[in-house]
């Protein structure tokens, strides 16, 4: 910890997925600081690329935005001891009803380290096949499931359409293994 002491740990709210501490810490110079942490079981996505070059979207409600989202399918590792491979598999039949014949780790990242201890994986799934989803939950119960061409990526990214993190790192890392420039001009629509 770069000579910073953890000290202690107070629970102020249990929730749902979250747990909110209030965590004591003394600095190399010896100074007291608190600081609020979310402690989070940590998640894991997927982009599901199909062999026709589409990736499989989700379009979701989310409460703290109280909007709906584009997004890859994603799940908390909410099963202690569960790989994040078969959190990965899991998630995908549960959300878009696929199975993948192969996953590819892309990344790996912390979501808000000013405050959280989140860390999520992110799998790319090929080799896809269908199978009877399994939603969980209201959100689940009531989104969308998309399919778009992977070209028409960079430009969603540019018009802000996609705005989750975890989903674009995803795609970016996937359009990256792909060859393709995630940065390159939006497609107009009228052609040239």
């Amino acid at each position: 910890m770069a000579g910073f002491e953890h000290l202690s740990d107070e629970l102020i709210h249990s929730g749902h997925v979250i747990d909110l501490h209030k965590s004591m810490f003394r600095s190399p110079s010896g100074d007291l600081i608190e600081r609020d942490v979310v402690h989070h079981p940590g998640a894991v996505s997927v982009v599901p690329l199909l062999d026709s070059g589409e990736v499989v979207l989700v379009s979701q409600f989310r409460a703290p935005l109280r909007r709906n989202l584009l997004e890859i399918p994603a799940g908390k590792r909410d099963v202690v001891g569960e790989p994040p491979e078969a959190t990965a598999e899991r998630e995908l039949v549960e959300e878009v009803g696929l199975t993948a014949g192969k996953l590819e780790k892309l990344a790996l990242f912390h979501n808000s380290v000013g405050f959280s201890d989140e860390e999520s994986h992110v799998f790319l799934a090929t080799d896809l096949q269908g199978v009877e989803s399994d939603r969980q939950g209201a959100e689940e119960e009531h989104m969308d499931v998309i399919r778009v061409p992977l070209g028409e990526i960079p430009g969603m990214l540019q018009r802000a359409e996609i705005t989750d993190a975890k989903t674009m790192i995803g795609l970016m890392a996937t359009l990256n293994l792909k060859g393709m420039n995630f940065m390159a001009p939006a497609r107009s629509e009228g052609g040239t």
